[in-house]
């Protein structure tokens, strides 16, 4: 029997995507385990691979829809030696822009094959796709009423379904049907997702008539960074803590071992932020943790989330069991997890996961900042830029290169004297490096 190709749940908590390619078409022949399209989540573009063999008799999303849940029907595959359902329902070419959404529309958009409700009477009225449209028709069911979960609350398929799924057949107009809203954002650590209000998904914001701007549509990613900081914000009592960190033998002995005959790497100062970083949480476990209501949970590994820039916003790439890892292998993933993660090929295990994370913007000129914790983790370190500075040695004045470091932390687990004992930790580590290298 033929059968329905659904969207993916590519990571665990996805709930939604964008179909980004096809690489069928119509009439295509494929087989198990096919790769047939890529997938956008909110972190990373991934592969699709074919459930099963047949042939693509409907593509019923094209390529570049954004905004897919979970679970729709995105195409129909044919069996061997059957024949095609009749008729054939093709959903629409794509749900309204994201910049549309934001317009203080009095009406939702019309779809295809929809009324545009300034032009049609009562009757008219309802806002459907036309696969929900058609399933409502084929079982007696009446759609006025129903308020759907999709935009500007257009009913769909899954609307129609779960009236259905109730026994009922017709929805009464004075006491409408509210569809389920998904009201949760992805969470990007393995982590439960956080709760978003209807209020604050939006600022409500909009230009003054004389405001000239380009109007720069929000893609998964940035809409998922948005919620989740401000979620981290609102919810997560920080406290910061800042200490300057003296880099001249880190600097001397970074030379040294990149000087090194036949050396095939090249140490950055981050790699040893990294290791300097997993070495202090291991003399230091009580701050690699998480909140919870029940209890603090403490990681047994210490793994180390690195903010990455993308060109679709950050991400941050985990570095499993980094305490246990020597610089040139921390260096190596390191480089080679920036490299998928800008190429948007992470998966989801490689960056979900982490117990604390590193953002370093000292390569930008910036000295010092303080970072949003990235939940459900308790600490994130900012790092600035390493600058000549005057200092005092002893009694006397010298000039060292020194770095300012801030260590956010979420007070619900980790006290301030805990804090503290961080960061000197971290501090200790990269002005004696030789030490936590051995």
């Amino acid at each position: 029997m033929s059968q329905e190709l659904l969207m993916p749940a590519l990571a665990p908590s996805m709930t939604e995507g964008r179909l980004a390619r096809w690489l069928v078409k119509e009439g295509d022949t494929i087989n198990a385990g096919d790769v047939i399209a890529e997938i956008e989540t909110d972190k990373a573009t991934l592969e699709f691979e074919a459930p099963g063999g047949g042939k693509v008799l409907q593509i019923l999303v094209p390529e570049g829809t954004d905004g897919v849940p979970v679970q729709r029907p995105i195409a129909i595959l044919q069996g061997e030696g059957e024949a095609a359902p009749s008729p054939l329902i093709r959903l629409p070419e794509r749900e309204p822009a994201a910049s549309a959404l934001a317009m203080p529309l009095e009406h939702p958009p019309a779809m295809p094959g929809e009324a545009n409700p300034d032009d049609a009477g009562p009757g008219a009225r309802i806002f459907a796709s036309p696969l929900a449209r058609a399933i409502a028709r084929v079982n007696d069911l009446d759609l006025a009423g129903v308020i759907g979960s999709g935009p500007r609350q257009r009913i769909l398929k899954a609307d129609v379904q779960q009236l259905l799924d109730r026994g009922s057949r017709v929805a009464p107009a004075t006491s409408p049907v509210r569809a389920p809203t998904i009201d949760t954002v992805p969470a990007t650590d393995g982590d439960a997702p956080l709760p978003v209000g209807g209020a604050s998904a939006s600022s409500g914001h909009t230009p003054l008539p004389w405001q000239k701007h380009t109007a720069v549509p929000n893609n998964a990613m940035r809409r998922t960074i948005a919620r989740r900081l401000l979620e981290s914000k609102r919810t997560v009592p920080h406290f910061y803590l800042t200490a300057s960190i003296d880099l001249e033998e880190l600097l001397a002995t970074r030379a040294k071992l990149n000087a090194r005959p036949g050396a095939d790497y090249k140490l950055s100062i981050n790699d040893f932020i990294i290791k300097a970083s997993a070495t202090a949480l291991r003399r230091v476990p009580q701050a690699n943790s998480m909140w919870t209501e029940e209890a603090i949970l403490q990681f047994e590994d210490v793994d180390i989330s690195v903010a990455v820039s993308t060109d679709g916003g950050l991400i941050t790439p985990v570095i499993r069991d980094a305490d246990r890892k020597g610089l040139v292998e921390i260096s190596n993933e390191m480089k080679a997890l920036a490299a998928t993660a800008r190429a948007g090929k992470l998966k989801p295990e490689e960056y979900q996961g982490g117990g604390f994370s590193i953002s370093n913007l000292g390569m930008y000129g910036v000295e010092h900042f303080a970072a949003i914790i990235n939940p459900p983790q308790s600490c994130i370190l900012a790092v600035g830029a390493g600058e000549k500075r005057a200092v005092v040695r002893g009694d006397e004045m010298a000039v060292r290169t020194m770095m300012t470091a801030t260590l956010s932390v979420d007070h619900r687990s980790v006290d301030g004297a805990r804090g503290a004992q961080l960061l000197a930790a971290i501090k200790a580590a990269l002005e004696d490096p030789l030490n936590m290298i051995l």
